[in-house]
């Protein structure tokens, strides 16, 4: 089976820019004071940069080394800095409860099967300090279809659940998403938004940890 550290030594271009999504984040990120920021998932870093130009101090973990070595060569040369760390990210964060103002994860954390996904959103919600924001992106099930750019060749391995039988993700298993089963799983936050994208490949949702 590939894994994301395979895909990132083979295909280095591959997921170089922000979504347009994260526009609009930072602006509610800095509306409400953030200072740290965990990019849960930073891959080749493209969010990690973007948040480290705007002020934040950011954290990025992912189990990609070849990713994490990307976003170090790109973090020098553009004199910025970010805290990187080796980590699978359905296992418990190497971080204290309550550590960061904010949590990003754009199309990572449904690369596995629910019930290791559903342990990463405790994870992100323990890392959360009271008040604290997510975003986070998932795939939704228009990205079953060919025409999202997705092999037509896949397996369903568990409910809601799939592996692709070629292309670059191939034998990574996909969780795919609907509005329900969503809320369902982040029901532990107070959503204040969950849309599909302009394309309709993922959620965006949006949510905050309860003040206690």
């Amino acid at each position: 089976m590939p894994t994301w550290n395979s895909i990132f030594k083979t295909q280095k271009d591959i997921l170089n820019d922000p979504i347009p999504e994260m526009k609009n984040v930072i602006e509610i990120l800095k509306k409400m004071n953030a200072r740290k920021v965990l990019d849960l998932g930073c891959g080749s870093g493209r969010h990690t940069i973007l948040l480290a130009k705007k002020g934040f101090e950011v954290y990025g973990l992912d189990n990609a080394k070849e990713g994490l070595a990307l976003t170090r060569k790109k973090l020098k040369a553009l004199g910025l800095k970010a805290k990187l760390k080796n980590w699978d990210c359905y296992k418990p964060f190497p971080y204290r409860d309550g550590f960061f103002d904010a949590v990003v994860s754009t199309q990572t954390i449904n690369h596995n099967y629910r019930k290791k996904v559903q342990g990463c959103i405790s994870e992100m919600k323990r890392v959360l300090s009271p008040g604290g924001l997510i975003f986070v992106t998932v795939a939704s099930r228009r990205r079953l279809s060919p025409r999202a750019g997705l092999p037509g060749k896949f397996k369903t391995v568990a409910p809601n659940t799939y592996i692709p039988l070629d292309g670059h993700e191939k034998g990574i298993p996909h969780l795919i998403y609907t509005k329900a089963l969503l809320r369902q799983d982040f029901k532990g936050f107070e959503i204040l938004e969950a849309c599909k994208d302009l394309e309709r490949r993922k959620y965006c949702l949006f949510g905050r940890k309860p003040k206690e």
